[in-house]
């Protein structure tokens, strides 16, 4: 299996590694974001760093919806102090290291004979640098899994805002134990500045951006859009504009907000993150809160709208306080089917 892109593929970038002074940062980074300008343009560019200035601490407003607990950050020593004194933070710990392995069935009978039986990995919100239990977890569940593609629906930050070394370095531990081609997007915890230091772990981000999957010659599309939550900087004309509505597509986007507009764009599946399934929920994994401005059938595990199936990753980390509650992180294996499996 190979891949092309629908417009010329997005670049390799090479620069990471030691920073000697800070003038040749400010110069590494400044041609950096020249390329990357020149690739996604100079409207997206400027967007996102506005943007990112903008929100870096705002709890109120902005974004899709009104409250970001993520980035209220005075909140978090009052969680852990409560569920101290209920006995439950060492439970709540243990269960956020605790990955489950999902498999989700994909019948798209359009899909070409030769896709019959791909796998895609879907990872999402690892937020790496929340704890250094979260990337030797994730490793131990790679070992374990086999497919031909990996997808991550972004989320490689713990913070919103801030360094992003600790969670390059992270993801740079994880990246071995990948197989195949690796495709991601960002989210809403991810600056646009992260994007050469993945991307020189041979991680090809779409940024509003296609590639061509192909097999014994055929292929199906993968789409991503940059962050739909908080950024709102996602452009489905630029994702889907090489995409020939006949052929079979799958779109990466971090929130499962768009279902609307990727259902409509003709999209046959679409892979979420995001809401954590909720993180900390009631028993029966009733969701407390899923940060989403959509229906909470959108917000964990498999769903459909109209012709479009989805799928909603509750992710292998945790946000805001590394805890879960009825709902374990997980890591999905998605099988394409031609017809169901007798």
């Amino acid at each position: 299996m190979k891949h092309s892109s629908a417009q010329g593929g997005p670049p390799q970038s090479k620069a990471a590694g030691l920073r000697p002074s800070r003038g040749v940062v400010v110069d590494r980074e400044t041609v950096e974001l020249k390329r990357l300008e020149k690739r996604i343009g100079r409207v997206h560019l400027q967007q996102r760093l506005g943007i990112e200035a903008d929100h870096a601490t705002q709890i109120f407003g902005r974004g899709r919806t009104f409250f970001h607990i993520e980035n209220w950050y005075s909140i978090r020593s009052l969680i852990r102090l409560t569920l101290r004194s209920l006995g439950l933070y060492r439970r709540g710990l243990r269960n956020a290291t605790a990955i489950q392995i999902h498999h989700n069935e994909v019948v798209i009978p359009e899909l070409p004979e030769a896709f019959d039986g791909f796998t895609l990995l879907q990872l999402s919100d690892l937020h790496l640098d929340m704890d250094d239990a979260y990337p030797a977890a994730l490793i131990e569940c790679l070992r374990q899994v086999d497919y031909d593609a990996c997808a991550m629906t972004g989320d490689f930050r713990a913070k919103t805002y801030g360094d992003f070394d600790a969670a390059i370095a992270a993801l740079a531990t994880v990246r071995p134990h990948l197989r195949g081609p690796v495709y991601a997007i960002l989210g809403n915890h991810d600056s646009i500045r992260m994007v050469p230091g993945i991307e020189a772990l041979e991680i090809t981000l779409l940024l509003n951006e296609a590639v061509i999957l192909e097999r014994d010659g055929a292929r199906i599309h993968l789409a991503g859009i940059d962050d739909p939550h908080y950024y709102q900087v996602d452009n489905f004309d630029k994702a889907a504009d090489h995409v020939p509505p006949e052929e079979v597509s799958i779109l990466l986007s971090h929130s499962p907000e768009t279902y609307r507009h990727a259902a409509h764009a003709n999209f046959d599946l679409m892979l979420s993150g995001h809401t954590h399934g909720g993180q900390i929920c009631l028993p029966g994994g009733i969701a407390l809160m899923t940060n989403a401005d959509c229906p909470r059938r959108f917000c964990r595990g498999a769903w459909r709208y109209h012709t479009m199936q989805g799928y909603t990753s509750t992710g292998s980390g945790a946000s805001v306080v590394g805890v879960r509650y009825n709902c374990p992180p997980e890591i999905t294996l998605h099988h394409l089917r031609v017809q169901p499996v007798q």
